[in-house]
């Protein structure tokens, strides 16, 4: 019961994220249902899509108000990488096996898999966090329409097997792929990892019966953190929280490469 609390107030930190720095949502969000509400790993990236979706949507939405979402380009980006996402979490995720490789003493399961993934892409997205870079920027102006194709389909397919968002990956893609600046870039993202994460989560509504009250919960207490997040994400300076989290994700990696591989 004591873990379920510390999962329920971790909840809102999975939105304060994503309204702060546009991404990052499902790095909290499926050690959170794996680790505090023991959701097997399949169905907590399947949980994380539709958590980080709606959430990522409730937060696109005053960004656009502030026309800060680009809607051309997320529809152009978005659209591969949606295809992609939700023919992964139809077809690919549900092919793997529970034993995935064995010789002699040595296994690795579904679990270790997605798991040791996504633990992999936490401790590369904490790199460039921790280096402490600014907003990211470009002089390019044109849209790179076969790049961006490219960039979405790999996201979609990431965001489809491990259930992250890819907000790391989808922000600077739009700013040296299509020109944007870096808070429209942020804005938009939200949107595509909206479109992007419910989409996939459709694709798993054929594979899985879903826990409902969990999942509202949990979503509903990340969509009053990003709430929060947009209100304070122009009070505090993007740079330093950038860093701070980035050693977050860095020892979170970590943690779960060493708990599910060693």
């Amino acid at each position: 019961m004591t873990e379920e609390l510390i999962g329920y107030v971790a909840s809102v930190l999975i939105g304060l994220v994503l309204g702060l720095l546009g991404g990052g949502g499902s790095i909290l969000s499926i050690p959170i249902l794996v680790y505090f509400f023991d959701v097997d790993p399949v169905l907590a990236s399947a949980y994380s899509l539709f958590i980080v979706g709606v959430t990522s949507l409730a937060g696109a939405i005053p960004k656009y108000r502030q026309q800060l979402v680009n809607l051309r380009t997320g529809i152009l980006f978005g659209v591969p990488s949606i295809i992609s996402t939700f023919l992964t979490r139809l077809i690919v995720v549900p092919a793997i096996p529970e034993i995935v490789f064995q010789q002699g003493d040595v296994e690795i399961t579904r679990r270790m898999l997605i798991l040791g993934l996504f633990a992999i892409l936490m401790v590369l997205a904490s790199i460039p966090m921790i280096r402490g870079r600014g907003e990211v920027t470009s002089e390019n102006k044109r849209f790179r329409i076969v790049l961006v194709t490219v960039e979405g389909l790999v996201i979609g397919f990431l965001t489809g097997l491990v259930g992250a968002g890819g907000g790391f990956l989808i922000i600077p893609a739009l700013v040296f792929l299509t020109g944007l600046r870096f808070k429209t870039a942020v804005g938009t993202s939200l949107f595509i990892i909206a479109v992007n994460s419910l989409s996939g989560f459709t694709g798993d509504l054929f594979h899985h019966t879903m826990n409902w009250n969990l999942l509202l919960a949990i979503t509903g207490l990340a969509i009053v953190g990003i709430l929060i997040g947009n209100k304070l994400s122009g009070r505090i300076q993007g740079k330093t929280l950038r860093k701070a989290f980035g050693w977050f994700t860095l020892a979170t990696g970590t943690y779960m490469i060493v708990r599910e591989l060693l």
